[in-house]
């Protein structure tokens, strides 16, 4: 009797299947390490006020203040809308942003009469407002997924928009009224990732599969690789109407990663950085204002042998130089010889000087473990939307870093993008704190609701 009563309960308990594990959700690491980034942030904001004066800043506690009570709103909407999401998101965040106000801070004491400190404070506090309003609505990221073609016809009009005014510095890329000025195209490339993971994820077997066999590539129907096509001409149009080659760079890049993650063939990136190379050859000789740029970078030294100073790419190659192994110290270097780019395009040109090579290791480790732990939550998910919107936006950043601090150390040709959260620039700031936003919601999809997407059928 007790044998068979043992078997019933053995068999009733191999058919009961075992609860599911409770994942960490780790918001105490999130505000302890969201802490430890407004302590390094106002430590830097000190010592480059100890290094310039000899005294530490009066507003410095006001600083900190602000910082903290931005960071504390922004972990309390996670912890109240996204229990589960990565707690380091938001911690890397805060302190690139941190370090970034530090660093433009640190150069407008070199010109009083140009202060950017404050407006970025104003655009970053906006960022993280934004940041709160996207985490609190959006309870799911599956829910952008219905607004496709809407976000392509709205990123095409964002990147149409400063055609039609002026040009700043050789580049329209900039809407400037009674002076308000935007960047259209920082917005438009959210716009875009939601529509590139969309319409793949939608269309990822007909682009594997189908269509004629090219020597070992396999092309799709000319249906499914009209918008492939279609978006190659829309980089090159940018970049010779905006004359913008990181826009340009940026699109394409995005597009091309996204296909070779939603199909799985290699052939793919060859055949886009064939079409990019091809573009930005054609463009870089029969455009002049990129044309100069490619001179430039071939030949950063030229203009000092010809007697007419140091350019911009030169200037910002002698800060590399001069900031050695560990740097100057923060407030003690000469960057703003680069000029009226130092406290956008060259904000790296300041780290690398000031803070040396390992401080600016550190700041692209920082890049690097945002940009995995993005990918990590792309691949953690179930449904082919999610993991291409979370790729896309993971690359959007990676992309960002390699273009622009491949230009001012002289690896590729200069771009007019800023470096995600350091650079001045109030809607780069902004829509990089949208990017972590959804990166957080998906994150947090990933970790806490798997079993809720088996139940409604997501596919793999």
């Amino acid at each position: 009797m007790s044998g068979t009563g043992t078997a019933v309960v053995a068999k009733e308990s191999a058919e009961t299947p075992l609860p599911p594990a409770r994942v960490p959700r780790r918001r105490g690491t999130e505000l302890a390490l969201l802490v430890l980034a407004v302590g390094v942030s106002v430590l830097g904001y000190v010592h480059v006020g100890l290094a310039r004066s000899h005294a530490v800043p009066p507003d410095a506690a006001r600083y900190g203040a602000g910082l903290g009570v931005l960071a504390l709103l922004a972990h309390l909407a996670v912890r109240w809308r996204a229990p589960c999401a990565d707690p380091l998101f938001l911690p890397i965040a805060v302190l690139l942003n941190g370090l970034g106000l530090v660093l433009i801070y640190r150069l407008d004491l070199e010109t009083p009469g140009d202060m950017a400190a404050p407006a970025q404070l104003v655009w970053s506090t906006a960022g993280v407002a934004l940041f709160i309003a996207a985490v609190v609505v959006l309870r799911d990221h599956r829910t952008l997924q219905r607004y496709t073609y809407v976000s392509v016809v709205a990123a095409l009009a964002l990147l149409t928009l400063p055609i039609l005014f002026p040009p700043v510095n050789g580049a329209r890329i900039w809407i400037r009224l009674a002076g308000f000025s935007i960047q259209p195209a920082e917005f438009a490339k959210i716009l875009l990732a939601v529509f590139f993971a969309a319409y793949l994820a939608a269309n990822r077997t007909a682009l594997a599969y189908t269509g004629r066999r090219l020597w070992k590539l396999q092309l799709p129907t000319g249906r499914v690789l009209g918008p492939i096509v279609a978006i190659w001409l829309l980089s090159v149009g940018v970049l010779i109407l905006e004359r913008d080659l990181g826009t340009s760079l940026l699109f394409f890049g995005l597009f091309v990663v996204l296909l070779y993650v939603a199909t799985g063939r290699t052939g793919w990136i060859a055949v886009g950085l064939l079409l990019a190379v091809v573009g930005a050859i054609a463009v870089g000789s029969l455009e002049p204002h990129v044309h100069s740029r490619v001179k430039v970078w071939l030949h950063p030294f030229a203009s000092i042998d010809a007697g007419d100073g140091p350019t911009q790419l030169a200037q910002s190659l002698f800060a590399f130089a001069a900031g050695g192994l560990l740097g100057t110290g923060l407030g003690l270097g000469d960057s703003i010889l680069i000029g009226f780019a130092a406290k956008s395009d060259f904000i790296l040109a300041t780290a690398g000087e000031e803070l040396g090579l390992s401080g600016l290791s550190a700041i692209f480790l920082l890049y690097a473990l945002l940009v995995a732990r993005g990918f990590r939550a792309g691949l953690a998910l179930r449904d082919a939307f999610g993991r291409l919107l979370a790729t896309g936006l993971a690359s959007i950043l990676a992309l960002q870093v390699f273009v622009i601090a491949g230009g001012v150390s002289g690896l590729i040709p200069l771009t007019g993008m800023a470096m995600p959260f350091l650079a001045q620039g109030g809607s780069s700031v902004v829509t990089n704190w949208i990017i972590v936003a959804l990166l957080i919601r998906v994150s947090d999809s990933a970790r806490c609701q798997p079993d809720e997407q088996a139940r409604e059928g997501v596919p793999e």
